[in-house]
């Protein structure tokens, strides 16, 4: 890390950008230029100037003045890219909310999308309609709609067919003087047509040449009936005639060289509800491959992902449960499929399993799972595959790089390409390369992770790369990239796929759509033949926690800080590289000054949930991390509160109620103010419940059959149900104010008999002291808590019901680390009220549209979709959130408001008026959606005890 100070260019940039974006969103500060650089691929670039988008209005005038100021841009949507394609030495634009438009028409068959929407979040939003956008990488659930379409990405099942390029119907492209083109819109295209008809020739003027050239024209069809996103998708000069046409198929995959997306119109295709997948093992990677084309000429399949016995090992040494083939010792020559089918019906499916088997019968394969439907297997498999990049990451050695590329060979060729790459691995010495991939395409992925330490490694990798071309596109015919962008890495190397013409067809593209070069430059186009291997990242070594992260950033999505501060995979970058910068000298200074600032970007805006954790496939929990080097808090109140938590009750009762004498309003008008001033002063929410009423007294049954011992958290047991816009009583149902009066309602209404435990005012799960790291404090919780249960439950005939989800995970983990009594019978909430309750239920009125959020400890024990059938049996119509993780985090939502806020940003501004009532299973969650909302946010439990008879 070296710190440098901007050129003149890029303060006049920074200048004008923030008279546009305001000084919040545009970054010149080291600290986050290095941090918002950061990308999946294995270069390091730093950008001069980090700027945040937020609509296209902002970036029809940043444009101009980027090529005013002589400055470059590149766009960044999820930055998952591999290849080097977002990261930039000039201005980095990041984009914000105001991307994140989806709407579905023509009864699915349409969706437009902006570019900050992520694939999965499409296809979740089309499925009722039993339809899916084409593209399926298997980023898709952090990949976003402006990569997707950027990349060409396709993926999995997608092939040739359904990519971007030929599933897109319209696109609102921003150019590089700021004109924006809408092809939906007939008046938009006039317009453009009329003011543009000089660039519209010239783009004839290119099909032309290809055109007139048979050869050249043979050349580009052969090559796009393979997967390939290497350079321009100059196929759209020989598909298309209409200029207009040319154009929009030519910005599908330019990596954001030739202009902006700012909305793109896709045709989707069906999705099939009746799918089976099967593992097929071979000892033969050759035996493998001819298994492949065979299946492609004929079997009815939709995919096949290859595995190679590398491969094999390492995801047996990652993930447990699979098929024994992953846990035998490593055989460099072992291979399996995995491959899905789909049918329209349950006989149609199992017609296609019978015509895939016959096809099995003439090879050799040594062990076959059978093709599985129950979703649960399936979702495993399929994960397990789309999780392979990290997975296989994982076991590098330490300070190593990950170099993952894709290259497609045509399926005649598919055996002796395998054979080749092999070859080139033992060559040039790379024996931890490993081969995977989509092979019913012939679309080969590959990962090598060396160590680029000296330039004899460095040179190693040039020549190995300059041999890959030859060989690939060359020798075979094939594409040196099937669906990751040509990028950084591939970029030297497209003139040797495509020849010098086409290659000149090329250059002349990106100069008609951006002729001052600032769009991206040496991004598919370069004179730089060395940029491949030029600006790799350092991987310095570090904590346990953290070293298997690539940054490959799949974390991201379920970060409650991104946009406010630093996301996970930013988190574990500045860290691991400010830890090898000297503590002395002008290198001294840097990491102070890095330092100072990480402790509130980096520290104490992390939420420390773990939900990045939920979202790695090789599980690093950053929160974990960074929890592990924030300083303890062992302040006079946490003792106090660990050693007389009755008294601590009562006081806090005793100051909320003095908070609503005061008034809430004013009270967080006040707090706010405070805390701008001092950090430490917590923020009263404008929706901060009120005091709940003293817990009743419950008799202890003399009867075990249908007894619950009720555990009312300390939060429930303190605060009312929340109180915004929307009620969940009717004037029969009306007066329970409290969520304990709520359970013991819908429990007894399913037939139980619920009681406390002894002494309930002074328990506590113990949960605020692990996250003040007061161990001594949270452990004595556990044993007081583990004496009132054992007791309560006659040392375990009786089990336990936790009203709080955060709570009773607590409690759980609790019990696995042996604090709490392994007789204790514990369920998850949403697993005992959906077996339990739910079934004893007669549900008489529903509500009409329920807005759900799942808190982090409900999805982190494995009961959202429980909790979702809770939801759907009190509500017409469910939405959920989709918000990870709502930020407020215990504590934090009073210490830190500003995650909380940052998060729930992604709700929908009009949900007082789009729908009846919220829930979740969180006071905390709920405390924060409510204020954010307006909207009533209330416990499941007393949705289904307001709904029950």
């Amino acid at each position: 890390m070296r710190e440098e100070a901007l050129d003149s260019a890029h303060e006049a940039f920074a200048e004008k950008a923030r008279a546009i974006l305001g000084e919040s969103r545009v970054y010149t500060d080291y600290f986050y230029r290095f941090a918002y650089g950061t990308d999946a691929s294995l270069y390091r670039y730093i950008p001069q100037v980090v700027i945040r988008v937020e609509n296209e209005a902002e970036m029809m005038v940043i444009m101009p003045i980027a090529r005013e100021c002589g400055v470059a841009l590149t766009f960044r949507a999820s930055g998952t890219s591999l290849s080097g394609q977002t990261s930039s030495q000039s201005v980095l634009v990041l984009l914000g909310q105001g991307f994140t438009k989806l709407e579905i028409t023509e009864k699915g068959e349409k969706v437009t999308v902006g570019p900050m929407v992520i694939g999965a979040q499409v296809n979740q939003a089309l499925l009722p309609y039993q339809r899916k956008i084409g593209p399926d990488p298997a980023s898709i659930n952090v990949a976003r709609i402006g990569g997707i379409v950027a990349n060409n990405s396709s993926g999995m099942c997608c092939g040739t067919k359904n990519n971007s390029y030929h599933t897109i119907a319209d696109i609102r492209l921003v150019l590089f003087d700021g004109c924006v083109l809408d092809t939906r819109d007939r008046e938009s295209v006039a317009t453009f047509r009329e003011k543009y008809a000089h660039f519209l020739d010239q783009l004839l003027a290119l099909r032309a040449r290809i055109m007139m050239n048979p050869l050249l024209k043979e050349k580009v069809a052969t090559k796009y009936r393979l997967k390939n996103t290497t350079g321009y998708g100059v196929n759209a000069l020989i598909d298309f005639e209409d200029p207009i046409e040319i154009l929009k198929h030519l910005i599908v995959g330019s990596e954001g060289t030739l202009g902006f997306v700012s909305e793109v119109v896709y045709h989707t295709v069906p999705e099939y509800r009746h799918k089976a997948s099967a593992f097929v093992y071979f000892t033969s990677l050759r035996e493998c491959c001819e298994t492949v084309k065979a299946l492609r000429e004929r079997a009815p399949v939709e995919a096949v992902e290859l595995f190679d016995g590398r491969t094999l090992h390492l995801v047996g040494e990652a993930i447990a449960d699979l098929p024994s083939f992953f846990y035998r010792p490593l055989d460099r020559d072992s291979a399996c499929l995995l491959i899905e089918t789909m049918g329209q019906s349950e006989a149609d499916l199992a017609q296609k399993i019978k015509e895939i088997e016959a096809v099995f019968a003439d090879f050799k394969i040594v062990e076959y799972t059978g093709f599985q439907t129950d979703t649960a297997i399936t979702t495993q498999y399929w994960n397990t595959r789309k999780g392979l990049l990290p997975i296989v990451a994982k076991g590098r050695k330490s300070g190593a790089h990950v170099i993952p590329e894709d290259v497609v060979f045509p399926m005649e060729h598919l055996v002796e390409g395998v054979e080749a790459l092999t070859a080139l691995f033992e060559k040039h010495k790379f024996p931890e390369a490993t081969i995977m991939g989509h092979a019913l395409e012939g679309n080969l992925h590959f990962i090598l992770a060396p160590e680029m330490t000296s330039k004899k490694k460095v040179k190693q990798f040039d020549r190995f790369m300059d041999e890959l071309a030859e060989v690939v596109a060359v020798k075979y015919g094939g594409s040196l990239k099937g669906e990751h962008g040509t990028g950084r890495n591939i970029a030297p190397f497209v003139e040797t796929e495509w020849g010098s013409e086409i290659y000149a067809v090329m250059r002349d593209i990106k100069a008609l759509f951006d002729p001052d070069n600032i769009l991206n430059p040496d991004v598919i186009i370069t004179d730089n033949k060395a940029l491949h291997i030029t600006s790799f990242k350092s991987i310095p070594a570090a904590d346990k926690l953290i070293q298997d992260c690539i940054e490959c950033g799949f974390c991201e999505p379920a970060c409650p800080s991104d946009g406010l501060s630093l996301t996970p995979r930013q988190r574990i970058a500045l860290h691991r590289n400010m830890q090898m910068l000297p503590r002395s000298g002008e290198s001294g200074e840097l990491f102070a000054k890095l330092n100072r600032t990480y402790q509130y970007a980096g520290i104490e805006t992390c939420a420390e949930t773990g939900m990045c954790g939920q979202r790695c496939p090789v599980g690093i929990n950053t929160g974990a991390f960074i929890k592990s080097i924030r300083p303890k808090n062992r302040g006079s109140i946490v003792r106090f509160s660990g050693n007389h938590f009755a008294k601590a009750e009562k006081f806090s009762r005793f100051a909320l109620n003095r908070v609503q004498s005061f008034g809430v309003d004013k009270a967080h008008r006040w707090s706010s103010k405070l805390h701008n001033t001092f950090l430490g002063i917590p923020v009263i929410p404008t929706m901060m419940p009120k005091v709940a009423s003293e817990v009743p007294i419950l008799p202890v049954p003399s009867k075990i059959e249908n007894s619950v011992v009720y555990f009312s958290t300390c939060v429930n047991r303190n605060l009312q149900e929340l109180q915004g816009k929307g009620s969940i009583d009717s004037p029969a149902k009306a007066g329970k104010e409290n969520t304990f009066d709520h359970v013991i309602s819908l429990l007894q209404k399913a037939g139980f008999t619920p009681f406390f435990p002894d002494h309930l005012g002074g328990l506590c799960c113990g949960q605020p002291f692990t996250s003040a790291k007061a161990n001594r404090e949270a452990k004595s919780m556990a044993e007081k808590l583990n004496q009132a249960l054992l007791t309560a439950t006659r040392y375990g005939e009786i089990p336990v019901y936790v009203d709080n989800a955060p709570c009773a995970l607590q409690v759980h983990d609790w019990q696995k680390a042996g604090l709490i009594d392994e007789r204790i019978i514990l369920y998850r909430p949403t697993e005992f009220l959906v077996k339990e309750v739910l079934p004893r239920l007669t549900i008489e009125e529903k509500l009409d549209r329920l807005l759900l959020h799942t808190p982090c400890s409900v999805a982190k024990a494995g009961g959202s979709q429980d909790l979702l059938k809770l939801a759907k049996a009190c509500a017409n119509e469910v939405v959920l959130t989709n918000i990870e993780c709502c930020g407020f985090a215990g504590a934090k939502g009073f210490t830190v408001p500003e995650i909380n806020e940052n998060s729930l940003k992604r709700l929908p501004a009009d949900a007082v008026e789009q729908f009846d009532i919220g829930a979740s299973m969180s006071k905390t969650c709920q405390i924060g959606l409510t204020s954010h909302t307006g909207l009533s946010f209330k416990s499941i439990e007393a949705l289904l005890d307001r709904c029950a008879l």
